[in-house]
């Protein structure tokens, strides 16, 4: 009796375990566990920071612990060209970067970062379903090992950060402005008239303070986050390039996860994305630079938009995708 009595018990505990299966859809013994190293350059502060880490919980809930994501803020896990090197080499870590990136390896795709190519998060939104877009992302995946989950994470318009008031691409004659070391940032800045000095952005604050560089080209959100505002006195609304990000992790190692933790990571890489960039567009922008201007940065009044449209059309010339973008273009109805 004693021995039917354990039995039962076995049984008991056995059936719960499997309905406990059937429910979760996931197995509660022998399932693999999948850890993600998530680096980006900005800090902790920064609205991008909050939305990575949104992220992580979702998926997280979603495949009950089995994949989980580790967000490192202010470039905790090495410079960025590092990590692209360690993505594709398979290693299991991924890095917030864009296209200007990308654009190293497949060309064409760098226009995404050029002068007033996507300029709303609709925009972006309709470019995910593109087929020029498909082909950049498949090439980048097969041959280039890179996994791009989501570009659908806008940080924001990028702006002049200067030390005097900048009006026309004329009055940035001379001007050493930072960008990003790739061809795309040199030759958008260039184009718009100032001459590109590349600086990582842990590099741009003392580069200010000793007169290396005379401004920046950056979002509003990473005015604060930086402390810029200590050694820059003029903003100038030219809105050059809307700053979309790429989500790249390895191909490879993505497609060893289980395919339901494949669909989960990329749902949820565009949700957070999405969330992000509506609050950064519609409220938190407006709120940085409402609080930069009590802090003593002066907004440029009359700032020829027109002028600067048309001397950015010479980036895309230079880098010779200049056809590249028209085809885009055309996929997407626009002018």
């Amino acid at each position: 009796m004693k021995s039917l009595k354990h039995l039962s018990v076995m049984v008991a505990v056995f059936m719960v375990l499997l309905l406990a299966i059937t429910f979760y859809g996931t197995p509660v013994f022998g399932q693999p566990k999948y850890t993600l190293k998530f680096n980006h350059v900005l800090g902790p502060k920064e609205p991008y920071h909050a939305g990575f880490q949104n992220w992580a919980k979702a998926v997280e809930e979603r495949t009950r612990g089995g994949l989980k994501i580790e967000v490192f803020p202010s470039a905790q896990l090495g410079v960025e060209e590092d990590i692209l090197e360690q993505i594709r080499a398979g290693a299991n870590v991924g890095q917030n970067t864009d296209s200007a990136r990308m654009g190293n390896y497949v060309p064409g795709i760098a226009c995404m970062n050029g002068p007033y190519f996507a300029e709303t998060i609709a925009e972006v939104e309709k470019l995910k379903k593109m087929p020029t877009v498909q082909g950049w992302l498949d090439e980048l995946a097969n041959k280039f090992g890179f996994k791009v989950l989501s570009f659908g994470w806008v940080q924001g318009y990028r702006h002049f950060f200067t030390h005097k008031p900048v009006r026309t691409p004329e009055d940035l004659k001379g001007l050493r402005i930072r960008t990003p070391p790739a061809p795309i940032w040199q030759e958008s800045v260039r184009a718009l008239g100032a001459t590109p000095v590349a600086l990582a952005f842990g590099e741009m604050y003392p580069a200010l303070q000793q007169k290396v560089i005379d401004g920046v080209e950056l979002v509003y959100n990473n005015i604060p986050a930086g402390r810029f505002y200590e050694v820059l006195k003029y903003v100038s609304e030219t809105g050059h390039i809307m700053l979309v990000n790429f989500e790249v992790i390895s191909a490879k190692w993505f497609n060893a996860l289980p395919p339901e933790y494949q669909k989960i990571l990329v749902e949820e890489c565009d949700k957070a994305g999405l969330e992000t960039s509506k609050l950064i567009i519609e409220k938190l922008e407006k709120e940085v630079k409402a609080d930069l201007i009590k802090k003593g940065m002066i907004v440029v009044d009359n700032v020829n938009l027109p002028a600067f449209r048309k001397a950015g059309e010479k980036a895309y010339e230079v880098l010779k995708i200049a056809d590249v973008k028209k085809k885009v273009f055309i996929e997407l109805g626009k002018k």
